[in-house]
């Protein structure tokens, strides 16, 4: 897909160390610095995520005539920049952070912007663009006249997704805004909280700004729809992510709802996709997971447990795993599985495919897909992953885990267990939980058929 990403290009900087002492002068932290990432911030990481998840993608934007403005473009790598000049400074953004906790952001050149200079050049690329992302991180450049006019124009013909700043341009009729929440009760004027607070800012701002769409990025409550002033809002969930480095959280949505619109998805299933697609953002690190290797493959059920493993493992965690159908999930799963949440600092399941099952069970199971199952397990706030596995028993899929626990109910005995032994190959422990009789797939399913 080719994508336009419209607005302000600045550079981020991340400082990571240690500190293992305070200075002698003043109670403050001394950071032994270990590393420094640079990458291109604001409009430049919308269009670096965009890269990355396989897309073409054109940068339209301003640059400073300064060396931090020098450093960009090797980071923009793959991207076409078409560049107007800011009489500005460029805004370097550096974060200091010690084992992945912030100390310090230190902002330069975040001073009052001059206009930026718009060129004919970039007018033209908006003008032929196919799908256009706005990230206006308030420099000015969204206030020039002829570009508010070909975003206008652009909206007419292609999905047009605008991520707006406190401090930025007004939106221009005909996009879709995403603010999160406090952008949109800076914008509205409107005080509250939660989903109702939400669905009355976007209302406000559907009505005074004339767009298409409003949807309000609320965290971990996910985010709500408005796009038109009667009806009912529509609210996507989020799924449950810990402990994120939120940095980047709303480029990434804005993102994923544009190119998910751009390929033609139902407004429901886009704003669902862009969701869903920040929290494997966030679970998988944020910005930090851009040093890794490039996102075009695309992320699954197995992508996400994997990621979590590595996190916790790198952060000297428990990893714990356990495994089965889940088919119809009740009570004696959800204590076992609390059981096995309590003994580390992550729960991975391993769960039998559909094939697997019918091999196992017989042609009438499994009663729910793989899918539906992944669904349930991951909704639970006590499972972490989630990883599906083919065969008649886990032992390949303990293999890719490498868990440092093997979790089974108390009604196998561990030494008959074919895991038990795979797992001892790295020194992990294979352990058993209490069994809560009584409780089966099969006898609920009975019941379930009698009163059906």
């Amino acid at each position: 897909m080719n994508v336009t990403v419209v607005g302000d290009l600045l550079l981020d900087v991340d400082v990571e160390g240690d500190v293992e002492r305070i200075a002698p002068y003043a109670p403050v932290p001394v950071v032994e610095v270990a590393s420094e990432t640079k990458r291109a911030g604001g409009a430049g990481l919308v269009a670096t995520l965009l890269a990355r998840d396989g897309h073409r993608v054109t940068l339209v934007t301003a640059r400073a005539e300064d060396a931090r403005a020098a450093e960009l473009p090797p980071l923009l790598d793959g991207i076409a920049l078409v560049a107007g000049r800011s009489p500005s400074p460029t805004v370097v953004k550096t974060r200091l952070r010690s084992r992945e906790q912030p100390i310090v952001r230190i902002d330069e050149g975040s001073g009052t912007p001059e206009p930026p200079v718009v060129t004919p050049e970039m007018l033209t690329a908006v003008a032929e663009a196919e799908l256009v992302v706005v990230a206006d991180y308030g420099r000015r450049l969204l206030e020039d006249p002829a570009l508010r006019a070909a975003v206008a124009e652009a909206a007419q013909r292609v999905p047009v997704v605008w991520d707006p700043h406190a401090k930025g341009a007004q939106p221009v009729p005909g996009v879709i805004v995403t603010p999160n929440l406090g952008e949109a009760r800076v914008f509205s004027g409107v005080e509250g909280s939660g989903v109702p607070f939400a669905d009355e800012a976007a209302l406000h701002l559907l009505r005074s700004w004339g767009v298409a769409a409003v949807v309000v990025t609320m965290g971990g409550r996910g985010a709500l729809l408005r796009t038109s002033a009667t009806g009912l809002p529509l609210v996507a969930a989020a799924p449950l992510v810990r402990d994120a480095d939120v940095n980047g959280a709303g480029d990434r949505f804005a993102s994923a709802l544009a190119t998910a619109l751009g390929r033609g998805d139902a407004t429901g299933a886009a704003l669902q996709h862009a969701v869903d697609t920040t929290a494997r953002y966030l679970e998988d690190g944020g910005v930090a997971a851009l040093e890794a290797a490039p996102a075009t493959q695309l992320p699954g059920p197995d992508h996400d447990a994997l990621a979590v493993v590595e996190r916790v493992r790198a952060a000297g965690g428990t990893v714990v795993a356990t495994g089965g159908v889940f088919d119809l999930i009740h009570a004696g799963h959800a204590r076992t599985l609390s059981a096995a949440r309590a003994l580390g600092d992550c729960l991975i399941v391993l769960l039998n495919s559909d094939d697997s099952v019918r091999r196992l069970k017989g042609p009438e199971r499994p009663l729910m897909t793989a899918a539906d199952r992944v669904d349930l397990l991951s909704a639970l706030g006590v499972v972490d992953g989630v990883v599906v596995f083919g065969e008649d028993t886990p032992v390949d899929a303990i293999r890719r885990v490498r868990p440092d626990i093997w979790v089974k109910g108390g009604d196998y005995a561990a030494e008959d267990l074919p895991e038990a032994a795979v797992i001892t190959e790295w020194g992990g422990r294979a352990v058993t939980v209490p069994f809560f009789p009584g409780r089966s797939t099969t006898r609920l399913a009975a019941a379930i058929a009698r009163v059906s």
